[in-house]
């Protein structure tokens, strides 16, 4: 081996990897250590901030807000009677008409034809009636014609027995032979016979007299029946000509020519006329909590998405009792009756009503953010704290009374509930009645966090909404 080359010792490989892993193992606790230090740092720098509004005084006023559907103040379906085809239509879409105007006919050609048989089935009802009526007559003469014999045979019957007796007393003295007194007696038992039948025919005759009267009766109530018949027929006839009953302005048209018409279950609908489009009425859908704060007789504004920037007014005149129950949702019809003298407005157009409920000038403003936040604290924190300054439970749970609870920051930066007892409200800001808060003190209605662990945590800038507590 050349002396000349310098010989190295390397270490052996198992060591080397040992002490990277302790130089590797203690970077990451410094990295830790200083994350840690980080954190607390910037905690201890940036504690949390609230967001405040102050208490001002102004004008308030109260409104019910809904939603509601434009609504002609009368309107009326036109239907159809009798069933058929639509053979011409005289009224479209937006057309004004007036009372007794034809709006539609249907083919009358089948209902001409009933006309025709309903006459014909008089006609001979008629007929049969003034024959029986004539057998009547005839019945009547037979009777007294048999009242005429039945006379004559009593006649002739007393004749017979007159001359009987006379024959026998004549016999008995022998003035005359035994066979003319025979013969008398035999012609005084046949106009006896004789006047039976004549009345046994005369009692006949009166009883098909009578029976003619019953026919004659039965023809009448024929003859009737077959003019209601015809008078049926020719309603159902008029029927096929569609008139209008009102005048006003066709807002729908559910029938086309050609089409047919079945009225056998119930008279569809062909027309409707809204009879007054310069009248027109608002249904709003009202919350079942808000119609005790509504009264008839109330002024109403409302917009339409037609005019965005133009305020409607008008006047309620009702608040329907049929409810409606949509996903346990309660509504109610409030009706508002509004002028259209320009017919802008047109029925099916969406309103956005606005009904004022109360007004009050000059009062203390509550931020309805204010009312709705609470604190982000344990439960006993809270009561400790509503103990501490003597809130009502009512104030904090049922709000019984109207009795609320807002927060302000007291010495030191700690939180302080505060009993208030709540008026109006706009949606915004709520009067305050009663409660140890003046003008210009500042209210919590919201927080700005430093971290995700700090309490009453939100987004920057923004108010933390809260359910009442």
């Amino acid at each position: 081996m050349d002396s000349n080359l310098v010989r190295y010792d390397m270490p052996p490989m198992p060591e080397i990897q040992t002490d990277r892993r302790k130089l590797w193992l203690s970077l990451a606790g410094a990295g830790a250590a200083l994350l840690l230090l980080v954190v607390w740092i910037r905690g201890r720098a940036e504690p949390v901030r609230y967001l405040t509004e102050p208490i001002k005084r102004g004008p308030i006023t109260a409104a019910v807000e809904a939603t509601g559907t434009i609504n002609p103040l009368t309107t009326v379906p036109v239907g159809s009677y009798v069933s058929g085809t639509m053979k011409f239509l005289f009224a479209d879409f937006n057309t004004h008409v007036h009372a007794g105007q034809v709006l539609a006919q249907i083919d009358p050609a089948v209902y001409k034809a009933q006309v025709d048989t309903a006459r014909g089935n008089l006609a001979g009802a008629e007929a049969s009636l003034r024959n029986t009526q004539a057998s009547l007559g005839s019945l009547q003469a037979a009777i007294e014609t048999g009242e005429a014999n039945a006379a004559k045979m009593e006649a002739d019957l007393a004749y017979a027995r007159v001359n009987a007796r006379r024959l026998g007393s004549l016999a008995t003295q022998g003035l005359v032979p035994l066979d003319q007194r025979d013969l008398s007696q035999s012609t005084l038992a046949q106009a006896e016979a004789a006047l039976r039948a004549a009345k046994s025919q005369v009692n006949q005759t009166r009883a098909q007299y009578k029976e003619g009267q019953a026919q004659v009766e039965q023809a009448r109530a024929q003859v009737a029946a077959m003019r209601g018949a015809l008078a049926q027929a020719e309603a159902n006839l008029r029927y096929t000509t569609i008139l209008s009953p009102t005048d006003g302005v066709v807002v729908a048209r559910a029938i086309s020519v050609g089409q047919s018409v079945a009225a056998s279950l119930q008279a569809p609908n062909l027309f409707t006329i809204a009879q007054d489009l310069q009248r027109m009425q608002v249904y709003a859908k009202t919350d079942e909590s808000d119609t005790g704060f509504i009264k008839p007789g109330a002024e109403a504004t409302f917009q339409v998405d037609a005019f965005p920037n133009e305020p409607f007014h008008g006047r309620v005149s009702a608040i329907r009792l049929n409810a409606y129950i949509v996903q346990n949702v309660v509504t109610y019809d409030t009706i508002i009756d509004f002028d259209n003298p320009d017919g802008r407005l047109l029925p099916g157009e969406t309103a956005y009503v606005t009904i004022p409920t109360g007004h009050a000038d000059d009062a203390l403003q509550i931020p309805n953010a204010a009312l709705t936040w609470t604190p982000d604290l344990p439960p006993a924190e809270l009561q400790r704290l509503y103990q501490k300054a003597g809130i009502a439970e009512a104030a904090h749970t049922s709000h019984a009374g109207g009795w609320q609870v807002v927060w302000k920051l007291g010495p030191g930066e700690a939180l302080e509930p505060v009993a208030v007892k709540a008026g109006i409200s706009d949606y915004a800001k709520t009067q305050l009645l009663e409660g140890k808060i003046q003008e210009g003190d500042h209210l919590i209605t919201g927080v700005i966090a430093a971290g995700a662990a700090a309490p009453g945590k939100s987004t920057p800038g923004q108010p933390r909404p809260a359910g009442r507590r």
